[in-house]
């Protein structure tokens, strides 16, 4: 019941914060895994995994009405390239990690989500710049989006995340799509590498058991997906280069306290 309460807790304030700044939080969740729930992160990983899987199908859900993939026809190229090399790396960075000493795993999580807590810094300053980087021409989308899917991929499986943090930046910072079409192409791509990573992660025999995904997984779900409503309906209460760059600070602190301290 503790266990229940905490998740459910944390899943809420994660939620809204993510809702707040248009992601699923789970970078976030994962220092809360090891932390406050108390378990080690090779098993907080595959935990993590599956409730992304639970937040990543809500939000399918609550978008079915609305969700269109007009605005991600004309970036097919790289939708493509972050799928193939997202495949194949999801499925390597989850063998990596079951390979891999507590001690060295403890650091390069720590090490992915101080990254990724700098990324949501400079994303606060320079918000939604379409920058454009690559030309148009599909073969060379295609050829430049192969290399950040399999980044990209990898990340994902190491730290238990759909991996909106990194897709939708590169998206709109790389492949110049607008929010709309990179929120939609980011939920696309995710719907392939969660599934891809926890069909390893079981092949390897490290998925929770029952009884803690009854009493993590669900309750944390519960409340990511309520703290998402309740973030989207508090959408614009504070501007969100604002809480980018508060909750960036915040991973990068909490994760080097909770992963490299435990070394």
């Amino acid at each position: 019941m503790r266990k229940a309460c905490i998740a459910i807790t944390f899943g809420t304030i994660i939620g809204t914060l993510g809702g707040l700044i248009g992601l699923g939080g789970a970078e976030f969740r994962l220092p809360v895994l090891v932390g406050p729930l108390g378990m080690t992160p090779r098993a907080a990983v595959p935990m993590n995994l599956v409730v992304s899987l639970v937040t990543l199908t809500a939000a399918l859900v609550s978008r079915s009405t609305s969700l269109t993939i007009a605005p991600v026809l004309s970036h097919w190229p790289e939708v493509i390239g972050l799928v193939a090399g997202g495949i194949v790396s999801a499925i390597w960075g989850a063998g990596v990690l079951s390979r891999m000493s507590d001690r060295k795993l403890s650091h390069l999580l720590a090490g992915l989500l101080v990254a990724i807590g700098l990324l949501l810094v400079f994303e606060a300053f320079f918000p939604n710049q379409n920058a454009t980087l690559v030309p148009s021409g599909f073969l060379l989308r295609l050829v430049v989006a192969i290399p950040l899917g399999l980044a990209i991929g990898a990340v994902a499986a190491l730290l238990g995340v759909a991996g909106g943090e990194l897709l939708i930046p590169t998206l709109i910072f790389l492949f110049g799509a607008d929010v709309t079409a990179a929120g939609t192409a980011s939920i696309l791509v995710s719907l392939v590498l969660v599934p891809t990573a926890l069909w390893r992660y079981a092949r390897l025999d490290t998925l929770p058991g029952s009884a803690d995904i009854r009493a993590v997984a669900v309750p944390m779900g519960a409340g990511s997906i309520l703290g998402a409503v309740a973030g989207d309906l508090a959408a614009g209460l504070v501007a969100p280069w604002i809480l980018k760059l508060f909750l960036g600070a915040v991973l990068i602190v909490s994760s080097i306290k909770v992963f490299a301290g435990r070394h």
